[in-house]
């Protein structure tokens, strides 16, 4: 009984091989004849030219061209040639994801990306607070400087009539403030990425949350309730959201009848269809169903707190370790954390749909989770003795409450669904 085991695990092995050598087969011939070279392996090719700007970068074959520089400049060239090398395997040789387009490999240099982003968080979570604000000069010269406060609270009148320059300079402020695009674009980001409106406005109102409750450490968050209210959740998140879920409502409605570039007519098709490789292949539909069952609303409610747990890592990363929000590093960080949010939330979604007993995350939500979680560290640790003032007590009041009230809900909706389902046994 054990020998036929074994032959049928191994007859069913040989049989999804087969197929996927039958799908790759019939993908390579549905490729077109203008972009098949793309999809073709050019390991060795790259490896040799790899190999060649290593020799001309690293003046292998002419030391004497690099014996005039200084220690800090070999190193960091090191490190970025180390770096290079990295990005160029995992760009050629890591595993493919979920999405397609542009090109799979441009999703296996994110993931790239976010490996070394992981260790090098790794890195500075082992730093003293001062050596890891002084590091940070090696990423951007102005860093490295203390910042000053700012807070968009000391003021909350609309109207100032003693003010020289315009009587409702505070409005005028706060709209031209360059956090006012941050929010519309990023809402918009996520609509597309999330592609639910209940999901996101929880988001939204659970972020203005956790502002109130952490504005008695960060001065950012400090803010004018006409701010907090109207211009961020009733004005700038419902614009980005508006905007994102009718970008969703074009993609989910368009029909996919994807035709290659040399069998457009003219000119116009070719453009047209070169510009829409940066588009989906096809669109999913996210089937988030929080209310499916109480595990299902728990594993929704994780990535909500996941999401607003990256989004005050900004803050707190910036204040503990002297970021200006203009600088390219912030930039540079929350790009990254775009690209790789693309991938997490569909590889989360396909594994919330899977209905396998016994399957796993996908690497990227598994990059993702563990990158905040080091962010956090990075945040406890460089932020230790520098919020003197203590939460207030309402608000300890407030979140016990609500943990409890959560708690409580989840208990009396799974007692519940286990007596329907007694019943139904019966």
């Amino acid at each position: 009984m054990e020998a036929n085991g074994h032959q049928e695990t191994r007859r069913k092995n040989q049989i999804t091989r087969d197929n996927n050598n039958t799908k790759l087969s019939s993908d390579a011939e549905e490729l077109d004849p203008w972009t098949a070279w793309a999809y073709r392996p050019h390991t060795i090719s790259l490896l040799f030219i790899g190999a060649c700007l290593l020799i001309w970068a690293s003046g292998a074959l002419d030391p004497e061209s690099t014996q005039y520089n200084d220690v800090v400049t070999s190193v960091k060239r090191g490190v970025w040639a180390m770096i290079a090398v990295f990005l160029a395997y995992c760009l050629l040789q890591a595993p493919s994801t979920v999405l397609i387009r542009p090109h799979p490999a441009l999703w296996r240099l994110v993931h790239g990306m976010a490996v070394i982003y992981l260790v090098a968080l790794t890195f500075l979570l082992f730093q003293q607070r001062d050596d890891a604000r002084q590091f940070m000069k090696y990423l951007h010269p102005d860093l490295g400087v203390e910042l000053p406060e700012r807070s968009y609270g000391s003021d909350c009148r609309i109207y100032v009539p003693e003010n020289p320059k315009s009587r409702f300079i505070n409005v005028y402020e706060t709209l031209f403030d360059e956090f006012v695009l941050a929010h519309i674009f990023g809402w918009w980001g996520k609509a597309i990425m999330i592609r639910n409106q209940p999901l996101l406005w929880v988001l939204s109102i659970g972020f203005e949350l956790m502002e109130l409750t952490f504005r008695h450490m960060l001065p950012n968050f400090n803010e004018c309730w006409w701010d907090s209210i109207i211009l961020d959740i009733l004005i700038c998140n419902w614009f980005g959201i508006w905007a994102g879920m009718r970008t969703v409502r074009y993609f989910d409605g368009k029909t996919y009848e994807w035709v290659g570039i040399s069998r457009q007519p003219n000119i116009i098709g070719k453009v047209k269809r070169t510009l829409g490789q940066f588009t989906p292949a096809h669109w999913d539909k996210d089937e988030w169903r929080p209310l499916l069952g109480p595990w299902r609303f728990i594993q929704v409610l994780s990535l909500c707190v996941i999401f607003m747990t990256v989004e005050l890592n900004t803050f707190f990363l910036k204040f503990c370790l002297w970021i200006p929000p203009r600088n390219p590093v912030t930039v540079y960080r929350l790009i990254l954390w775009w690209l790789i949010a693309i991938p997490t939330i569909r590889e989360y979604n396909t594994y919330l749909q899977d209905r396998k007993p016994v399957k796993k995350i996908g690497a990227f939500c598994w990059l993702s989770l563990a990158i905040c979680i080091v962010e956090l560290l990075i945040c406890v640790k460089f932020g230790h003795g520098l919020y003197p003032n203590p939460m207030p007590l309402w608000l300890i009041i407030f979140w016990i409450s609500a943990a409890m009230f959560l708690v409580i809900f989840l208990l009396i909706w799974t007692s519940q669904l286990h007596r329907t389902l007694s019943r139904k046994r019966q």
